[in-house]
């Protein structure tokens, strides 16, 4: 079972960019696909909504349509991380970000295909 943490969260204005990152230790990296999703403020673990995800090899991307033109997600399997990079951040981003590993390598957006989950990391956005 491939092990997750995240980083790279912090305090932004509106209009700003992060990066976040994911690294994997322990299993093997390139027999998942890597998904982010977001937890909101007051929201539980089942409101969790998906972000962004990216296939074994990189090839395929898949984004949730309120971050598609702004965020990036991309995968260094030589480093065993995934990045997903923050543009034009919006209040409405602020969330714990986490990701996860699905065995489904080529990606999906469904959460329920996910386990291995990481920590998370606070991404802050204000106005």
């Amino acid at each position: 079972q491939v092990q997750l943490v995240e980083s790279g969260g912090g305090l932004v204005q509106a209009g700003g960019s992060l990066s976040l990152s994911c690294v994997a230790s322990r299993g093997t990296f390139i027999n998942y696909a890597i998904g982010w999703f977001r937890q909101a403020p007051g929201e539980d673990r089942e409101d969790r909504k998906f972000v962004a995800a990216i296939s074994w090899s990189g090839s395929n991307t898949y984004y949730g349509d309120s971050v598609k033109g702004r965020f990036t997600i991309s995968r260094d399997n030589a480093k065993n991380t995934v990045y997903l990079q923050m543009n034009n951040l919006r209040p409405e981003d602020t969330a714990v970000y986490y990701c996860a590993g699905s065995g489904l390598r080529v990606g999906t957006r469904i959460i329920n295909e996910y386990e291995n989950w990481g920590q998370g990391t606070q991404v802050t956005v204000s106005s």
